[in-house]
């Protein structure tokens, strides 16, 4: 038996994964989505203080060492369990789109997911980078400010269209993830996309949650600042996860398409129906089991 899934295949799991994503109960939804903020946020923090004392001579070595060790935030969500609100805005949309779960299903997600998402990106930046000092002071602090500097220097448009990049990427490791059977798998997937979405430097809003209120926990931008980062880089991030990702394979797997009429009597099997699904990859996408993170 294979250890991974075809596209089709991953796409109905997605479908299932959304659906259970939208109608976990408010306070698991909650508790997950805390988790995750703050692990992306270790994840970060574990950028910088691994970066910031590298010599200049470096140049973008030094980067790609940063990138290369992000990953484990959206490796600890997706492997440990959490709620991540660039991951839901593909899975949860892509739900909708199947007809499996209404609007207001999934504005709630992402609302709540955004705020305990927040909160807990609030928690690392705060107890561990202002109380412990992990980035108060020092390199640190300069890398941490140099960091938020570049983000908030955007414009809105600069910023929404680098949240697009960001996400489609992100999303992208998240669907890998979900194709994998074996842990190995979901980490090797996960890895390289996410790495390089850092490498390049998209703006990722729950990333942002974390790096440019630690700027600000020591003295440097403002919330109003923040803000005008924080809604065109959220926009963009569900252009990213909602449209590059899960509606292009929706187009591509599961919306049903009607046969065309060229003078043909047989009939024609519809594009994303199971048997389709079957015949393509050797199994029925209907047994695929959902994943919950």
């Amino acid at each position: 038996m294979a250890g991974y899934l075809k596209p089709q295949e991953i796409a109905a799991a997605t479908v299932e994964t959304g659906v259970v994503k939208a109608r976990n109960p408010l306070s698991v939804m909650a508790l997950l989505g805390f988790l995750a903020g703050a692990f992306i946020a270790l994840g970060y923090l574990l950028y910088i203080r691994v970066t910031a004392g590298a010599p200049a001579e470096w140049g973008s070595i030094n980067s790609l060492i940063g990138a290369a060790l992000f990953p484990v935030g959206l490796i600890l969500v997706l492997l440990a369990g959490g709620e991540l609100l660039t991951g839901n805005m593909m899975a949860v949309p892509l739900a909708r789109m199947k007809g499996r779960i209404s609007t207001i299903e999934v504005i709630r997600n992402l609302i709540v997911i955004t705020i305990t998402n927040f909160l807990g990106a609030l928690f690392v930046a705060y107890f561990f980078g202002h109380i412990v000092g992990l980035t108060g002071s020092g390199v640190y602090l300069e890398k941490t400010i140099d960091i938020a500097g570049h983000k908030l220097h955007d414009t809105f448009l600069q910023a929404f269209v680098s949240g697009i990049g960001c996400n489609w990427l992100v999303a992208l490791a998240v669907w890998l993830a979900y194709g994998s059977k074996s842990f190995s798998g979901k980490i090797l997937g996960i890895w390289f996309p996410t790495m390089a979405f850092v490498a390049i430097g998209f703006q990722h809003v729950v990333a942002n949650m974390f790096v440019i209120p630690a700027a600000i926990f020591e003295g440097h931008y403002s919330w109003g600042q923040y803000m005008t980062n924080f809604i065109p880089v959220w926009l963009g991030n569900l252009v990213g996860g909602a449209v590059f990702v899960a509606g292009a394979y929706y187009m591509a797997y599961l919306k049903k398409y009607e046969p065309a009429h060229a003078g043909a009597d047989a009939p024609v099997e519809k594009v994303g129906s199971p048997a389709v699904s079957q015949a393509s990859t050797g199994a029925s996408v209907t047994n695929v089991k959902p994943h919950l993170n």
